[in-house]
């Protein structure tokens, strides 16, 4: 692991990206068929903001909103959970960014539909997050969701990274992979690639490491990352865990078995906050994975992207 400061006075966490108001269906089946949905705030990096601050972390989060209720319900439920949000713009002429999602009922993966294009957060850029502000941090979370939106916040993506790696603190990264929002995969392996190699923790899905390496061996994933630069590699094993793997240590640790499977979606996220959080906290890599997985477990039992968070006297 690189280097990192002593600096628990200053912020926990600094993350940034594109939050939007989420539609969820409240019956299963077709989404054109749905009469009726909940209101939810989406978001992979605010889902990890959220998760941090319920277990103690202090989070400064950036992002642009827009001039409308959809902004006004994020920030507010941003703020709500105890997330420095003074930092977010709210764009007066771009709005904000809408999700609608499916609800299944055999716990397979929704469905989900964007309305993202010209959102206000598409038009994140270096100048959102100065480099001044890295200075009192201890750590970067980045994902690769970001980087897709556009070419101003891909720009982000690396300054903020590059911002945070000359004052000392650490920096996760998790690829996110949105297909969609690339031009090609090979654009979106080159980009998601070039960023993971900034980080000291990457932590890819099974299935977005064949995409982003070729391989579906969790080894050859972790050296590829190590070979780049990065620290440390966790590669998501879904059901089977996660393996962990530094330049001199290894190993694989089980997940938890689920009776029942409400929402796939967010998993991931509560897997960074679990291993975000043990890290910072000093706990050993295998004992953060295991928070990780037992964090992944119980988001999936839950019907919003956040709802099975926990909080700090939650963790057991």
């Amino acid at each position: 692991m690189r280097s990192k400061r002593d600096n628990t006075a200053g912020v926990d966490v600094v993350t940034f990206g594109e939050s939007m108001a989420l539609f969820a269906a409240d019956t299963s089946g077709d989404l054109a068929r749905v009469a009726h949905f909940t209101r939810r705030l989406a978001g992979a990096d605010s889902n990890v903001a959220i998760g941090l601050a319920r277990l103690g972390l202090t989070v400064d989060w950036t992002s642009r909103v827009g001039h409308d209720a959809f902004g006004r319900f994020i920030l507010e439920s941003l703020a709500s959970e105890g997330i420095d949000c003074r930092h977010v713009v709210i764009d007066e002429t771009r709005p904000t960014g809408l999700q609608i999602k499916s609800r299944t009922a055999d716990g397979s993966d929704p469905e989900t539909e964007y309305f993202r294009h010209g959102s206000a957060a598409s038009a994140l850029a270096p100048s959102d997050l100065p480099p001044e502000r890295m200075a009192g941090a201890r750590h970067l979370h980045c994902t690769g969701i970001p980087a897709a939106i556009s070419d101003s916040a891909r720009a982000l993506c690396h300054h903020a990274m590059d911002a945070m790696r000359a004052a000392g603190g650490t920096i996760s990264f998790d690829p996110n992979l949105r297909p969609s929002l690339w031009a090609s995969r090979e654009a979106m392996r080159e980009a998601i690639n070039a960023l993971a190699a900034k980080a000291d923790w990457v932590l890819p899905g099974i299935d977005e490491g064949e995409i982003l390496t070729g391989s579906r061996e969790p080894e050859v994933i972790a050296d590829f990352y190590l070979g780049a630069g990065s620290g440390e590699v966790v590669v998501k094993l879904g059901a089977e865990g996660a393996y962990w793997q530094s330049a001199d240590n290894r190993c694989q640790v089980a997940g938890q078995t689920v009776d029942r499977i409400v929402d796939t979606v967010g998993a991931g996220d509560g897997f960074a906050v679990g291993f975000i959080s043990a890290r910072l906290e000093g706990l050993m890599p295998r004992a953060a994975v295991a928070r990780a997985n037992a964090i992944a477990a119980r988001v999936i039992q839950y019907p919003g992207d956040s709802d099975g968070l926990p909080r700090r006297d939650e963790l057991d």
